[in-house]
């Protein structure tokens, strides 16, 4: 009988240059040796799902998602036969949410370590486009009742960063009148008492209510 393993794989999301971006990592182990794929590995016998998680993304990418700075949730599992070609293989896939672009580092099994656009993604190992495009949609479908987009911003934040991250998941543009009369009907932002002052006229900063 073969053996069932499980791996972890991690969708980690940030915005940079207003655009939704993927960390992937270019494997240096067999197999698909050069190609891209998402940060994961095995899990060890010893340790929880969310730990190997936390694990696999900081010993790959430098990331530290134990310390509550980085939003992750598990996704969905995938376990379709021939997924992987090293045997029967099952994947519990997270995605993770930074609002900005941390300090990345290659791990051991990886050569490098970079943000792809989701919507430019180079050709990926095992079925990891599928995951991400999974990822993706989940995130898009939660952006109406969660506080997922937050997770890509600071602290205080202006309407328009804000507008700039659901237009950079949503994958459009949205009017700028209609979009901030809903957030403020919402109630699920709160005006702090502090300016960004930034171009000719400050703009009024916002936090998350909750």
């Amino acid at each position: 009988m073969n053996k069932l393993l499980v791996t972890v794989d991690i969708v980690l999301f940030t915005l940079l240059e207003r655009r939704l971006q993927v960390l992937l990592i270019k494997r240096l182990a067999p197999p698909f040796v050069g190609s891209y794929a998402l940060p994961g590995g095995f899990v060890l016998e010893d340790e929880s799902l969310d730990a190997a998680a936390q694990r696999e993304l900081h010993e790959e990418t430098g990331v530290d998602a134990s310390n509550g700075d980085v939003y992750l949730e598990q996704l969905y599992t995938f376990g379709e036969p021939g997924r992987d070609p090293r045997g029967r293989v099952v994947t519990v896939a997270y995605y993770a949410l930074v609002s900005n672009s941390q300090i990345l580092k290659a791990g051991t099994d990886a050569s490098d370590a970079s943000w792809f656009a989701v919507d430019e993604l180079p050709q990926l190992a095992f079925d990891h486009t599928q995951i991400i495009e999974y990822a993706h949609r989940r995130i898009r479908n939660k952006l109406d009742y969660t506080s997922v987009g937050f997770e890509l911003l600071p602290e205080k934040f202006t309407l328009t960063e804000l507008q700039v991250v659901h237009e950079a998941i949503l994958g459009e543009k949205l009017d700028k009148r209609n979009f901030r009369r809903k957030i403020l009907q919402q109630g699920i932002v709160e005006a702090t008492k502090e300016l960004q002052k930034a171009g000719r006229k400050p703009a009024q900063l916002y936090r998350f209510s909750s």
